[in-house]
């Protein structure tokens, strides 16, 4: 996933804004995160993330992202 549509980044953001979880596939492996914002790393467009299970910090740029599905 290269590169989000239009409606692709309104769900995203919207997940942000109300704090929903989100399911992430990247490399053949799920993340379950809470979306914290979408910031430009190094050029990259990157999700910044709190595993809801840890608590810790996660950065998934969305390049590297094979999909994602905002969990209700």
């Amino acid at each position: 996933m290269a590169q989000l549509t239009s409606a692709e980044y309104d769900v995203l953001e919207g997940a942000v804004r109300d704090g929903r979880r989100v399911s992430v596939m990247r490399r053949g492996t799920e993340y379950l995160i809470v979306p914290l914002s979408i910031r430009v790393r190094s050029g990259r467009e990157a999700i910044e993330a709190r595993n809801p299970t840890t608590g810790d910090i996660l950065v998934i740029f969305i390049d590297d992202m094979d999909s994602f599905a905002v969990v209700r």
